[in-house]
């Protein structure tokens, strides 16, 4: 279940986390800007008067229906649609900072009083990126999530080596840290006709660096973007009203946990070890086709397979509660799966997303009175890049809403956006019901923590050197206090709300040199802020083993004393077993 290459470094997969539309934020932040830039001229402002004057007309004439309805249901109706359609009619523009700046193969056309930038590359040039770059002022968007739009068309685009190149489509810059992120369009290659293209990303707190880049990467080919088109949606920023988190004193007086997260299936003696290691947590999680799209579509055969899951692990917690360990229930495959992005298809399909508030009523009776179970994980590592009508916080909250009717105590775990990153901290909102806990996946750097696991065989190229912690990756200086920083969002969030962080999932390759050090600074710090923790994963994957050793995936072999699993040995010997 470890979330795959955020792309927040260089030469790493675009970072691709986004978005949640979250009704209760002011309209303000979610204001949609429009960008227009042709070579010498900067076009800004509202959007034309009068699509302005149909639209309050159609408001007019639906509060014109609206009084026909009773008081109370009118101010409910309000409330659900008021923050939508301020969303939907809030606009205004911003411009680049300097005139296009073109590379090798583009031309900027004007057709019919329209901005086209043209990039055409031969099959010898195309190893390089060859994009257009303007600046691109983002100050308007800072601490904000924000979803970037443009339409283009692509004439015989090559297959990309890289996923993340092909059709180039960036936002590039960096934060006040110096820090650098590549935001772009990925899997975008072929033939197609004039459409939207479109992604997320996540500003913080932009630096000075900031480059908008049109045009291919990895390929050749032909492609086009309307200039006109480019816009900038915020989609949401910090929220703002003021709220501390309500815990009962149960679950506020619970001892930190610390554990592992479960293999696919338990077997019995799987809980003589974790009883020996002193652990007293386990996220037992519900997976299948990890990394696969379009999956998980049949809601029957889903069921069955749901089923099954729930019936194994009714036999195995008692056997771990007698050893003193309790579980949070993760569903970490969701009804409808995920799409060839990532999104997860409950939040655009009606039919999932109500599905998964049925799957959860359905858990929620069946371990209601069971005191093994600690919390119900409600979704693993969402990803909504795009507005949606179930989205992925909303789509949380009814889930948990619905829980609460049938177990009204025991604590709900909530994940953010972005496969659960800790930057996502930035925006998230608390929910505001009682035994909230809300959980943190921690891999950064991704291009330390994931490195070569996305290669078949797990070996170095020729020439290539691994990476090592601590140590500079992808150009910034990696070690303790660096992985402070990447947690701040997270720990301000706790600050700020009182809240119960949990730690998920952390981990790093069976190969990446220095491993057990970079785990031991992340427990470091996951005890200093008093947060539960538990290592992804025990007995799964043999990337993520402590019990084994390798330098590949051909050379990994039974290591009885790994020094990872010194480590969280050390770790688990802070718990106190109940």
């Amino acid at each position: 279940g470890a979330a795959p290459e955020s792309g927040g470094t260089a030469g790493a997969p675009p970072r691709t986390s986004a978005l949640r539309t979250d009704t209760s934020n002011s309209a303000a932040s979610k204001a949609s800007r429009t960008i227009t830039k042709t070579p010498k001229t900067v076009i800004s402002g509202a959007r034309p008067n009068a699509i302005s004057v149909r639209r309050k007309e159609r408001r007019h004439a639906n509060d014109e229906s609206l009084q026909q309805i009773g008081d109370d249901k009118m101010k409910s109706i309000r409330k659900f649609f008021l923050p939508l359609l301020l969303f939907c009619l809030t606009a205004s523009a911003a411009p680049l900072k300097s005139d296009w700046k073109l590379c090798r193969g583009a031309t900027l056309e004007t057709r019919d009083g329209k901005q086209y930038l043209r990039v055409v590359i031969r099959p010898e040039e195309k190893e390089a990126m060859n994009c257009a770059e303007a600046e691109f002022d983002l100050a308007p968007w800072a601490d904000s999530m924000v979803e970037l739009t443009i339409r283009a068309r692509a004439k015989g685009v090559s297959a990309p080596v890289n996923y993340y190149n092909g059709v180039k489509f960036m936002l590039n810059f960096t934060d006040e840290t110096g820090k650098e992120y590549w935001n772009n369009v990925v899997r975008l290659d072929g033939t197609f006709d004039w459409r939207d293209i479109s992604f997320a990303a996540l500003i913080g707190r932009p630096g000075k660096k900031s480059l908008l880049k049109l045009g291919l990467q990895e390929s050749s080919g032909e492609v086009e973007f309307d200039l006109g088109s480019l816009r900038v949606t915020k989609l949401f920023g910090a929220p703002a009203e003021p709220y501390t988190a309500v815990y009962s004193d149960t679950v506020a007086s619970a001892p930190q946990f610390r554990g592992v997260m479960s293999p696919v299936r338990f077997k019995a003696e799987d809980f003589d070890t974790l009883g020996e290691w002193n652990v007293n947590l386990v996220r037992a999680q519900m997976i299948r086709n990890w990394g696969k799209a379009g999956t998980d579509r049949d809601l029957g055969e889903y069921d069955a397979w749901l089923d099954g899951m729930l019936d194994h692990y009714e036999k195995m917690f008692p056997l771990g509660y007698r050893k003193g360990i309790r579980f949070v229930i993760d569903l970490h495959t969701l009804p409808g799966g995920r799409y060839e992005s990532g999104e997860m298809a409950m939040f655009h399909e009606k039919e999932y997303a109500d599905h998964f508030i049925a799957v959860w009523k359905k858990i929620a009776e069946r371990f209601k009175d069971n005191p093994a179970v600690w919390g119900y994980d409600l979704v693993n590592e969402p990803s909504q890049i795009r507005r949606a009508p179930y989205d992925y916080w909303n789509l949380q909250r009814r889930a948990a809403e619905a829980i609460r009717e049938i177990d009204p105590e025991r604590p709900v775990i909530l994940e953010s956006n972005g496969w659960d990153a800790p930057e996502t901290f930035r925006y998230l909102a608390p929910l505001k019901l009682k035994n909230i806990i809300y959980q943190v996946h921690m891999y950064k750097p991704g291009a330390y923590t994931h490195q070569r696991v996305k290669v078949r065989d797990g070996r170095l190229k020729p020439g290539e050197k691994p990476i090592p912690y601590p140590g500079k990756i992808a150009g910034t200086d990696y070690d303790k206090e660096e992985l402070r920083r990447d947690l701040q969002p997270v720990r301000d969030f706790q600050k700020k709300y009182g809240a119960r962080i949990y730690v998920g999932e952390f981990s790093a390759a069976i190969w990446a040199p220095g491993a057990a050090d970079y785990l031991r600074d992340c427990i470091e710090l996951f005890e200093e802020y008093g947060w539960d923790w538990t290592y992804h994963a025990f007995r799964e994957s043999p990337v993520w083993d402590v019990e084994k050793a390798g330098t590949n995936r051909g050379d990994i072999r039974p290591a009885a004393d790994a020094d990872r699993r010194r480590v969280l040995l050390e770790g688990f010997r802070r718990n106190k077993v109940n």
